[in-house]
């Protein structure tokens, strides 16, 4: 694409205007254009606004099977409140797995325990077939 006036000599005969769109101002509309879809497309779709129908008979599901595992900051491994080995918390995810494998396994450890300690929790229950694992935690209270 050349600029400016073209010669005599390279093919151009007289002074005509010249027949090439400059597409700059296009490109740059589009680019515009094209952040402004960006950043607004995840803000559109986070969340859907849904009038259910209703009926009578609906009832919500049951509850989801869970279990909750605890990890006290000396160590010692809790399921369902009553502290167990590594070993019989093997053996009980292992028969919680084959009854429901989604089952969901509800961790709960003290701040003070080390992240490697609660890894080898979550490896334990993952060996189990349990892969579905929700952390709770406690909510902040704020003073006024």
């Amino acid at each position: 694409m050349s600029f400016g006036r073209l010669e005599q000599g390279e093919g151009r005969r007289g002074g005509g205007p010249m027949a090439d769109i400059n597409v700059t101002p296009l490109v740059d509309v589009m680019l515009v254009l094209l952040v402004i879809f960006m950043i607004a497309a995840p803000l559109m779709a986070g969340s859907l606004r849904m009038d259910l129908p209703r009926a009578e008979s609906a009832e919500p599901g049951a509850p989801a099977a869970s279990v909750q595992l605890a990890l006290t900051p000396d160590g010692r491994i809790h399921l369902d409140g009553q502290p167990v080995t590594a070993a019989q918390l093997r053996q009980a995810l292992d028969r919680r797995a084959a009854q429901d494998p989604d089952t969901e396994v509800q961790l709960r450890a003290d701040a003070q325990v080390p992240y490697g300690r609660v890894v080898e929790l979550m490896d334990i229950a993952q060996q189990a077939g349990l892969n579905r694992i929700g952390f709770v935690a406690e909510r902040k209270t704020t003073t006024p």
